[in-house]
């Protein structure tokens, strides 16, 4: 998942710009649910510690819980940017409504308290469950995308959103394709979280807030 992943945030950086894909080796396999949350963030978080040698411009974390994202703001005063936050805004930037098509029920709660948080619940039509378990989006012979093309065919019919958020960075090689297939923006949190990353590293190069008094 971390190659796809990266493999996204190039095709949508410039070309100068320099990525690392970094996969936690500790902590549960996948975030699905507070809990799992909770047990991944020591190892976040020292791997922000230890990224910091290499002097990065910012940081994504490529979990749509947004896990640790507070957290890891107080440990570097470089931007850090979660995938679910950049979806979210990106969809209201552009205009649209959304409704999220996630993973499990369990991450339900967690999206939904975040897009509270953010200030955009009137842009959120509804957070849907496709219940494709994180790690069988890695499985070549997983239906994985046939349920969650499945789950949007329903939130177009019932929610009326004007976009789907895709609400896992498994998930980050499909939104070309489901937006073909249902004629509405698909985001993917990868490619939204790489473009601000960008303009933000930019924004503060440019002009220093850090050093303002």
């Amino acid at each position: 998942m971390t190659h796809k992943v990266l493999n996204v945030a190039r095709s949508v950086a410039p070309n100068s710009v320099m990525l690392t894909g970094i996969t936690s080796m500790s902590g549960p396999a996948s975030i699905q649910g507070p809990e799992d949350g909770l047990a991944a963030l020591p190892a976040l978080l020292d791997e922000i510690k230890k990224a910091q040698r290499q002097d990065y411009d910012a940081y994504i974390v490529a979990c749509f819980d947004d896990t640790g994202i507070y957290e890891a703001r107080h440990l570097t005063d470089k931007p850090v940017v979660g995938i679910g936050e950049a979806a979210f805004h990106a969809s209201m930037m552009l205009g649209h409504t959304f409704t999220v098509v996630t993973t499990l029920s369990v991450s339900v709660p967690v999206i939904s308290d975040n897009i509270n948080r953010y200030g955009l619940s009137s842009y959120c039509k509804n957070v849907r469950a496709s219940e494709v378990p994180v790690l069988d989006l890695e499985l070549a012979n997983s239906d994985a995308e046939q349920r969650i093309s499945s789950e949007i065919e329903v939130a177009i019919k019932e929610d009326g959103c004007g976009a789907i958020v895709l609400g896992c960075a498994g998930m980050a090689d499909l939104p070309n394709k489901l937006s073909r297939k249902f004629g509405i923006p698909v985001i993917d949190g990868v490619a939204a979280s790489t473009g601000m990353a960008c303009a933000l590293a930019a924004l503060q190069q440019n002009q220093d807030f850090n050093n303002l008094a």
